[in-house]
């Protein structure tokens, strides 16, 4: 298993929130960037050292940023992509947390 999913998802969620508010001042993307991309950095952390309930924040970050981004889906490439990589992201870790539970 690899937190290395995680730690791009987090990063790629801190600066999407980031470049969102700075270009139109919008207080939910950056709060919700920055939100999920922190859960998906806590995950990658906890992944990595082996510690508990990486595996499941990773798959909670995944369904949060899903969800939110499919409404938007047919507005753009940006939602698109979104909606993509969380869920390739959340089928990885899900997957992962299938087998080791199994």
């Amino acid at each position: 298993m690899s937190a290395y999913p995680a730690y791009v998802m987090g990063g790629l969620c801190v600066v999407g929130g980031i470049t969102g508010f700075a270009r139109t001042h919008s207080i939910p993307s950056l709060v919700a960037g920055v939100g999920v991309g922190l859960l998906y950095l806590w995950s990658a952390t906890n992944i990595r050292n082996g510690t508990a309930n990486g595996l499941e924040g990773a798959i909670g970050a995944s369904a949060l940023l899903f969800l939110s981004s499919l409404p938007r889906v047919s507005k753009g490439p940006v939602p698109a992509i979104l909606a993509t990589t969380s869920a390739v992201s959340g089928l990885y870790y899900g997957n992962t947390y299938y087998v080791q539970r199994a």
